[in-house]
């Protein structure tokens, strides 16, 4: 890596995804900027939930206190409830959080570690070498470049940077068209999950904060609309004839569409240039996924991209960024695409929804599709073994007692990003022996805790899934370090 550049990764983006990123990369010790088109911050939120996944994600770093009240946020697919009260762990995500406090809270972290947020600065090209991304940005000063080894593209579905590295994006062209806006001074029912309408309309209200309403309007045969030419009065018209209520009294705060668009890029890496976030996948915004799916892929970017930047990274680290979270974005892209078409198609699809309603009532496929919508059911392939947590996230409410009698939870452990290496108490020398060596990614814990599926020693990486497990893993400890961890440092000197 050479020494004479200005960073070593640039962000493109500062949605909850670039400054997501931005942070684990500098909780690692990497020298990150994020770059962004806009001069301010924008007060416009399409996103306003998050899973139960991308809490425990925040949690992990100490950040979803900072979010302040929340509530549960109840569960659907494409119209049909989920019941997550049948299931044994807490599926619930977190509701009534708008997309731009998500953002400040993210940019106050940022700040305290030092990440520098240049607004009015648009990444406009790059071109790559062998060992460095020279990045063309247009600032208030005029045009300029900056020298880094990685360039991360988190800049929207109508990513630049995805367009510049000529990554494919396939998926299927919107067909439906949505209005969406927030507003204050109104009082309706509230449809937090939306309500379906006769001939495969759809309206949607909830609460957001200050009096604020969130409305979503499909009404049906309408296609994409222009955003320079939609008003409010088109929403209220849509939202009376539909429902026979007017709301054109109220005060719009913000208004734009979406369309049920759903793809994914074909690939998320291109040599020295990434995407996360909707730069990578994009769906429409009822489906509240987008915002939380991208918030992981930076929570798994992140660790793996600052171990390649500082030179630590065992062969291929970088490249599981791909084969870990491009399946979960096409996942998401084609359950938009059901989950679209059952809601919002006529009365010829009531049938498949008595039937997906009787499935949703049995424990095991509510279990499934619980997993799916809160990202709690997802495993990457981290290596054989018939443990149940081999490659799922750990819980981060598991409570620990530490040697010194102390109670904490696994979330707690994992502030710093480092990896974690939790032991039982039982005979641990020859574990710490091999974790010997990996000072700075690694911590040693040695506690006792209670867990549903026992095991003696768990490895979870930063991002908090697990690595190995004894008994439950068929690879050596020695294997699974020199995997997700690389080299440990004395391997010189043995």
């Amino acid at each position: 890596m050479p020494t004479d550049r200005d960073v070593d990764v640039v962000v493109a983006g500062a949605g909850p995804v670039g400054l997501m990123l931005a942070g684990e990369l500098r909780l690692r010790g990497v020298d990150v900027a994020v770059h962004e088109r806009l001069a301010e911050p924008t007060r416009q939120s399409r996103g306003a939930s998050f899973t139960k996944r991308t809490a425990e994600c925040f949690d992990q770093r100490g950040l979803l206190g900072r979010l302040g009240a929340t509530e549960p946020a109840d569960s659907h697919f494409g119209g049909v409830p989920v019941d997550y009260r049948i299931l044994a762990e807490d599926h619930y995500g977190h509701r009534g959080v708008p997309q731009f406090r998500t953002e400040q809270m993210l940019q106050e972290w940022l700040r305290e570690l030092g990440v520098p947020v240049l607004r009015g600065h648009e990444v406009t090209g790059y071109r790559e070498e062998q060992d460095t991304v020279t990045v063309q940005v247009t600032g208030p000063g005029g045009p300029g470049e900056v020298r880094a080894a990685y360039l991360v593209g988190c800049d929207g579905g109508r990513s630049r940077i995805r367009k510049l590295a000529g990554i494919g994006f396939p998926g299927t062209e919107g067909r439906r068209g949505f209005l969406t806006a927030d507003v204050s001074g109104i009082s309706t029912r509230k449809r937090r999950i939306g309500e379906d309408l006769p001939g495969g309309s759809m309206v949607m209200a909830m609460d957001l904060e200050g009096g604020i309403t969130r409305l979503v309007v499909h009404e049906a045969g309408t296609g994409p609309r222009a955003r320079d030419t939609l008003t409010y009065a088109d929403l209220a018209d849509a939202w009376q004839r539909l429902t026979g209520e007017s709301l054109h009294h109220g005060q719009c705060r913000w208004i734009s569409c979406f369309t049920d668009a759903s793809r994914a890029a074909d690939t998320y890496r291109r040599g020295r240039v990434l995407l996360a976030g909707d730069a990578a996948h994009v769906q429409p915004p009822a489906m509240a996924q987008g915002l939380s799916v991208g918030v992981q892929d930076a929570v798994n970017l992140g660790w793996k991209l600052a171990a390649v930047v500082q030179g630590w990274a065992p062969d291929g680290l970088l490249d599981t960024y791909d084969s870990e979270r491009r399946p979960v974005g096409e996942q998401l892209a084609r359950n938009a695409r059901a989950a679209i078409e059952l809601r919002l198609s006529g009365a010829e699809m009531d049938p498949v929804r008595e039937i997906v309603g009787e499935l949703l009532a049995h424990e095991g496929a509510a279990g499934h599709m619980a997993g799916m919508l809160s990202n709690i059911g997802i495993r990457y392939d981290l290596g054989a073994g018939a443990h149940p947590l081999l490659g799922r996230r750990m819980p981060p409410d598991t409570a620990l007692t530490l040697a010194d009698g102390t109670r904490t939870r696994v979330a707690d452990l994992l502030h710093t990003g480092t990896g974690l290496l939790l032991t039982t108490g039982q005979d641990t020398t020859p574990l710490t022996g091999a974790a010997r060596g990996y000072g700075g990614r690694l911590t040693v814990v040695d506690a006792a805790w209670d867990l549903d599926h026992a095991a003696d020693a768990v490895l979870v990486r930063p991002d908090g899934h697990v690595a190995w497990t004894s008994p439950g893993t068929t690879a050596g400890l020695d294997e699974a370090l020199r995997r997700w961890f690389g080299t440990p440092q004395h391997a010189h000197a043995l």
